[in-house]
């Protein structure tokens, strides 16, 4: 069927927009024109007796209201990243995004129970993280331990947060977005999902073909991949790029590890730890692996990574963990939801850590798929939205981009959710860091170029 056709078709179907949104001013330094309001969704659309939930949502007003061409909702990725705030505080604000601000409402929105939505996420840091559990257990007694730190944190959090804990799966999420949809008063919406985001993205086309006007997915998550699968791809990634910044920081000035061995100086600090006075102990060798994978999302922290490394205060890789993040609760307790734990058993766990470790030598202390899957092992609530395929029909063409060298989301992600989108148009990035918007100005230059006209690169397309 040809598509427009298609998409007339589809026209009919779609909810009738209601504008039933009161804006209020909450600007910023960075964004002084930003509007906030709230969107009322149930927490559990099968029983709306469950409660409703309020869906923080920022806006800011297109520049060029005579050329504007729709709203653009923005999504950072996590899970658990404030949209909102990403919003407000210009994280679409990169060079070359400038005709996106122009001709688009730009609209971030904090996903159910993420920071400025409510019912918040609420978890205690010191249960979901303890400094003395073995995050790769091999005994027994050690998967045991594993699996009660794991139950006993996410116990903690459902009773700090009551039942929307058992509802921030990404399908509740999607259908989130289209009540925002709905309440702006748009047939159609423009999305922009970065890492996490673009699996939400997919979700939702998935869902709503014929509610998707343009769609960017940057650092793309394939959720039809088997976790296992996942946890290694994503592992031999983290330690490609692990190896780029070394080979980068042995052989250049503006490296503080200049000349030297850098991996071993990694690899000592991930085997032993290191004192970090912003904590008030030594911090362990997961936190400092875990904060440097962080340093490892953006090629221009190269160089703040061979400092933090050389540094003889482990403060800077410490604050920069996923652990010490305000949001982990939210990260962990929404992972669940998508990413459970595939283990049967200790063995099981101990196989999958090896072939982790073989791909990772360096890097397997910390990588996001172990950490959000192995952390579900135990977890007391059911996964809603475990891996499966979200295939996306009768939406116009989407543009989803993958790196080469991503640490986060590995190329071959990107390719199977392409796969999984008819008419999508895959950009591959040959450089380093995690998503094209803050790594590529090639990359920029091609999702703005589509987001405004409408037409995805040719393909085949490729960032040098």
């Amino acid at each position: 069927m040809n598509l427009a056709v298609a998409v007339l078709t589809l026209l009919p179907l779609i909810t009738a927009p209601t504008h039933s949104l009161v804006w209020t001013a909450c600007p910023t330094k960075q964004e002084p024109t930003a509007q906030c309001t709230r969107v009322t969704v149930p927490i559990d659309r099968e029983h709306p007796e469950a409660g409703t939930a309020q869906i923080a949502v920022a806006r800011l007003p297109a520049k060029d209201p005579a050329h504007r061409i729709g709203s653009l909702l923005v999504n950072p990725g996590g899970p658990g990243g404030s949209g909102a705030g990403f919003a407000r505080v210009g994280g679409l604000d990169q060079p070359g995004t400038e005709s996106l601000y122009e001709r688009f409402d730009v609209v971030g929105f904090d996903p159910r129970g993420v920071p400025e939505s409510t019912p918040r996420i609420t978890c205690s840091p010191e249960k979901l993280y303890d400094t003395g559990l073995n995050r790769f257990p091999s005994t027994r007694a050690e998967y045991a331990a594993f699996v009660e730190h794991n139950r006993a944190a996410g116990e903690d959090c459902l009773a700090k947060t009551g039942p929307m804990l058992g509802h921030v799966d990404t399908k509740s999420a999607a259908e989130d977005v289209d009540a925002i949809r709905s309440a702006l008063g748009e047939q159609r919406i423009s999305w922009f999902g970065l890492s996490y985001g673009t699996e939400l993205g997919a979700v939702y086309a998935s869902s709503h073909p014929g509610r998707v006007d343009r769609m960017v997915l940057d650092g793309a998550v394939d959720h039809a991949r088997p976790i296992r699968q996942a946890m290694i791809e994503e592992a031999a990634a983290t330690e490609d790029a692990l190896l780029r910044f070394s080979s980068w920081c042995h052989g250049s000035s503006e490296c503080a590890l200049h000349g030297q061995d850098v991996l071993a100086r990694y690899d000592d600090l991930a085997s032993h730890g290191a004192y970090a006075k912003a904590l008030g102990r030594k911090a362990t060798g997961d936190e400092l692996a875990s904060g440097a994978y962080g340093f490892l999302y953006l090629r221009s922290n190269w160089p703040e990574l061979g400092r933090a490394l050389a540094a003889k205060d482990a403060s800077e890789l410490a604050q920069n963990s996923q652990y010490a993040t305000p949001t982990y609760g939210a990260y962990r307790s929404i992972g669940c939801q998508d990413f459970p734990a595939p283990f049967t058993g200790v063995a099981d766990m101990r196989t999958t850590a090896a072939l982790v470790r073989t791909v990772a030598p360096h890097s397997w202390r910390y990588t996001e798929y172990w950490d959000l899957s192995a952390g579900c092992t135990g977890w007391p609530l059911p996964a809603r939205n475990p891996p499966q395929a979200h295939p996306v029909h009768g939406a116009p063409p989407i543009l989803v981009v993958g790196g080469a060298h991503d640490p986060a989301t590995p190329l071959p992600w990107a390719r199977g959710l392409a796969a999984s989108i008819d008419g999508s148009s895959l950009l591959t990035r040959l450089d380093d860091g995690h998503t094209g918007l803050y790594n590529s100005p090639c990359a920029v230059a091609a999702e703005v170029d589509y987001l405004v006209s409408g037409v995805t690169p040719g393909r085949g397309a490729v960032c040098r």
